[in-house]
């Protein structure tokens, strides 16, 4: 809850690959801003427009989002800004926490790029085998 006084909203922090969302959730109207922008404006693709969306959908509530995203690339703040609505709605009402886990969108996904190692071109790309 905001501590200020001001309209009251729910905190939270989404986290994919090097992408971390900051997200507020608001009551009222049904609306998504991502950096100060509409997010159909930021995310200009539906995909990742439906993965945002998603947790909101499942539960069916109307919430107004704020989203500060940082670090990453599209699709690693799309799926950051998913899982910091996903768990701010947990904070909004605990008893939406059974539902968004079994979707999964409570589900820090650890993937991220593996390291370069020595004497290989890639993470496990070797140099090409010459014979002679």
């Amino acid at each position: 809850m905001s501590s200020d006084g001001s309209a009251p909203y729910y905190v939270a922090v989404g986290r994919r690959k090097e992408a971390v969302a900051r997200i507020r959730l608001y009551g009222g109207e049904r609306g998504i801003v991502v950096n100060g922008r509409p997010f159909e404006e930021y995310f200009p693709r539906i995909l990742h427009q439906n993965v945002i969306q998603e947790p909101l959908d499942l539960i069916g509530e109307n919430f107004r989002v704020s989203a500060k995203v940082v670090g990453g690339g599209i699709s690693g703040q799309a799926a950051a800004i998913r899982h910091g609505v996903a768990r701010a709605l947990v904070n909004a009402n605990e008893q939406n926490r059974m539902t968004l886990r079994k979707a999964g969108f409570l589900t820090r996904d650890a993937r991220v790029k593996e390291r370069k190692k020595y004497g290989l071109k890639r993470a496990r790309k070797a140099p090409q085998y010459t014979k002679r």
